[in-house]
């Protein structure tokens, strides 16, 4: 590494107050002739969270901690944050950086799966701030760790929490949960089998191996009839509420706790278990966890230091960079003068859950 090197965290960013919600939700929908008056709906999922999302202040709080990291290393280099919808924006950052004399920044996105919108889209993000910024440093995403131990090991140990804390221990149906992205989406990139391999993974490393464990979706909120990854969580905690009696979630598609984990899982699908007289225990996100931050930092020597890439499973470590044609993917867009549903996610719009954030 030379002092020209920077590390960026890259997010989709969310409100940090009742203002920012509208231009927000406007800055996410760009160009899908979606009108005010549906957004006003989706703003108003914000209100029982106080207007904002907590998005922000968890990338806050991992930049500090990356950046805490770094500084224990032999060759630190600053650390900058941009979104794609809010601020601080990765145009801004990337113009701080070149402004700095940064001539190469380690990008890392907060999505640990592959998909269109959780790996390519920003790559395309980074590919248009980069033409966008003259003179801007190379902006080097950083490979997908869905398999690596780094994230898989505080997993297993909110796993094996939840389970301590649920009534019904040995009997309690583990359901790891993803956002739901259209079947198309799905069908270009290797989501499904990531998601299958990291669960697991995780039931493996809690000794678990043989135990019946399900994989379900959330936060869907396309247009009806474009297939979509399923079962939902809530319909499926409906179907098996005959065959358990508790059940622990675990948002494995999620790096914090954001309103999609927040919203879609701690009010909707625990209101559903509720219904269904079903114990209900939600697993922790891997949010600042000291073996993550670490794993980030390592993601990084990878490149700069010929650091060997370790993983899990029979899959291998991702490349890096990413395969060229990898998650190749048109998403669909409104005809002209035709509204549309929100895209998905734009219901609650965080990126650490979005397959696009993570």
């Amino acid at each position: 590494m030379t002092s020209s090197d920077a590390f960026c965290l890259l997010s989709f960013g969310g409100p940090d107050g009742p203002d920012d919600v509208l231009p927000f939700l406007r800055n996410v929908t760009r160009g899908r002739n979606v009108p005010d008056d549906r957004l006003v709906e989706v703003a108003e999922q914000y209100d029982r969270f106080g207007g904002r999302s907590p998005i922000n202040d968890q990338n806050r709080a991992l930049l500090e901690a990356v950046t805490e990291q770094l500084a224990t290393t032999d060759d630190p280099m600053p650390t900058y944050w941009g979104n794609r919808n809010w601020h601080p924006f990765l145009g801004d950052a990337v113009t701080e950086m070149r402004d700095a004399g940064v001539t190469r920044a380690f990008v890392f996105a907060t999505s640990a799966f592959s998909s269109y919108s959780g790996c390519r889209q920003y790559r395309e993000d980074l590919a248009r701030a980069a033409a966008e910024v003259e003179g801007a440093p190379e902006l080097h995403k950083l490979r997908l760790f869905y398999n690596h131990p780094g994230f898989l090991d505080p997993v297993i140990d909110r796993v094996r929490d939840a389970l301590t804390a649920s009534d019904d221990p040995d009997g309690a149906r583990v359901i790891f949960t993803a956002h739901s992205i259209p079947r198309s989406m799905a069908a270009t990139s290797e989501y499904e089998a990531q998601l299958h391999e990291a669960c697991q993974l995780v039931m493996d490393g809690l000794g678990m191996g043989q135990r019946v464990w399900d994989l379900a979706f959330q936060s869907r909120s396309g247009p009806p009839q474009i297939p979509w990854l399923e079962p939902d969580i809530n319909d499926h905690l409906r179907a098996i509420a005959d065959a358990v009696d508790a059940v622990v979630v675990v948002p494995i598609g999620f790096v914090s706790d954001h309103m999609e984990v927040m919203f879609d899982l701690d009010t909707q699908a625990a209101e559903t278990a509720a219904d269904l007289d079903l114990g209900f225990i939600r697993a922790a996100t891997v949010g600042t966890d000291p073996r993550f931050v670490a794993m980030i930092v390592e993601l990084i020597d990878e490149v700069r230091a010929g650091v060997t890439p370790r993983h899990r499973g029979a899959a291998g470590p991702w490349p890096d960079p990413c395969p060229e044609d990898h998650c190749a993917y048109q998403p669909r867009r409104p005809g002209a003068g035709r509204p549309v549903d929100v895209a998905a996610s734009t219901s609650r719009p965080d990126d650490a859950g979005r397959p696009g954030s993570g």
